[in-house]
């Protein structure tokens, strides 16, 4: 294993997995015995193959990247749901919080301290009707903005909001419990091609938010994947962003965008 790693307040860790990479058998029955009979349970639920390998390295996963930060080992971490229902570390051996997302071909943890934190990662080639899911679940701002674009622009821009939008109720870990349409993400041009910061956030009257203390990125890792990041923090609050490969108890390595898929 790697030597620990020190987080600042103001850095963001992004760490990345990719299950499909790891298949050797003896890797998987190590990160079997890490999971409590309960999330053994859970993993066994899924009904297909697939899946249980994915929620297999994704919770072998999570265990292993806040051991980088700790003298804790990956098998005595314990999660609980927070009061926002969102997974929490029972006993922090110090303050640090974390969201995972995962999708076809790639697992992210979002690591920080003390804030609230929210990531997604979106598969951008699912077969399904993007642009209907906007027209029914986006703000009418954001629907107007994106039906304004050419016909073959609106698609990257539905990922652009959704895992935008993904970020910022997983951040609250409420969840839908915040309606979609509550909220708008107005999305400004950025010089670097990877990593867009020019991102404003509102919200509908009703809405009790405070938009000076969310900060947001739009990442684009690869030609396959797109993903966001939110964190509630201080208004004048200055961030950095840290990417991580890793092969859960095996390495991990820095890296930068874009990533590699395969």
């Amino acid at each position: 294993m790697n030597k620990k790693l020190e987080i600042k307040k103001g850095e963001i860790h992004l760490w990345i997995t990719i299950p499909e990479q790891i298949t050797d058998p003896l890797l998987l029955k190590r990160y079997r015995e890490l999971l409590t009979e309960e999330e053994k349970n859970r993993v066994n639920r899924y009904r297909f193959e697939k899946d249980q390998h994915s929620s297999l390295v994704t919770r072998a996963f999570i265990r292993s990247t806040l051991s980088h930060y700790s003298d804790m080992a990956p098998q005595e971490w314990r999660f609980s749901k927070g009061e926002k229902d969102k997974p929490e570390i029972i006993n922090p051996p110090l303050p640090l919080r974390f969201n995972l997302s995962h999708t076809e071909g790639m697992v992210i943890c979002a690591i920080t301290l003390e804030n609230d934190i929210g990531c997604d990662v979106e598969y951008i080639g699912r077969d399904n009707d993007v642009l209907a899911i906007a027209d029914r679940y986006f703000s009418p701002q954001e629907t107007r903005e994106l039906f304004s674009l050419p016909e073959n622009a609106q698609r990257d821009r539905f990922f652009d909001y959704w895992t935008l939008k993904e970020s910022y109720i997983k951040a609250w870990g409420l969840g839908l419990a915040i309606p979609l349409d509550d909220f708008s993400f107005t999305i400004l041009s950025s010089e670097d091609p990877f990593i867009n910061n020019h991102i404003r956030l509102s919200f509908a009257p009703h809405r009790i938010d405070y938009p000076e203390l969310w900060h947001s990125w739009l990442l684009y890792p690869n030609d396959k994947h797109r993903m966001a990041i939110s964190i509630q923090s201080e208004a004048q609050a200055s961030h950095s962003l840290h990417f991580y490969h890793s092969t859960p108890l095996v390495s991990y390595s820095p890296t930068n965008l874009p990533f590699k898929y395969s």
